[in-house]
């Protein structure tokens, strides 16, 4: 199977309702200059319309103008397009959908670089959780 590097409309996690549920029952890990909450949950346990949503925020206190928040998602977007194929083959192999945020905590804006080395190793502790806590589906 080929990958696609894509992140359609249906992958972004835009809808409140399932924003607070992944706040509220969530859970959290940090990978410096990133705060990630996510929700794992066996396929089927909520209705999405993907079986992985993903959502991006980058805070005002540190970046007042709205252009370097919304470059600092673009780079975020990118390198997340760049690496899902690898999460969605575990998540579609043990039958699970996942809700996932990512939060920039950073004072500077960075660098693809960086950005893309520190969503490796995101979605890396993502499918290392997956492989943990949940079985083979049979």
């Amino acid at each position: 199977m080929k990958n696609r590097f894509t992140l359609h409309k249906r992958e972004r996690l835009k809808s409140r309702k399932r924003i607070e549920l992944l706040f509220r029952e969530g859970k959290r890990f940090s990978v410096a200059p990133f705060r990630v909450v996510y929700l794992i949950r066996p396929a089927g346990s909520f209705p999405l319309p993907s079986e992985l949503q993903f959502g991006v925020s980058v805070g005002k206190k540190f970046f007042k103008k709205a252009v370097d928040r919304n470059r600092i998602k673009r780079l975020m977007r990118e390198a997340y397009r760049l690496r899902k194929p690898e999460l969605l083959k575990k998540i579609d192999d043990k039958s699970l959908q996942l809700l996932l945020f990512v939060i920039f905590t950073g004072r500077e804006i960075p660098d693809f670089a960086l950005v893309n080395k520190q969503m490796e190793v995101i979605l890396n502790k993502l499918i290392h959780i997956a492989d943990e806590n949940y079985p083979e589906h049979p």
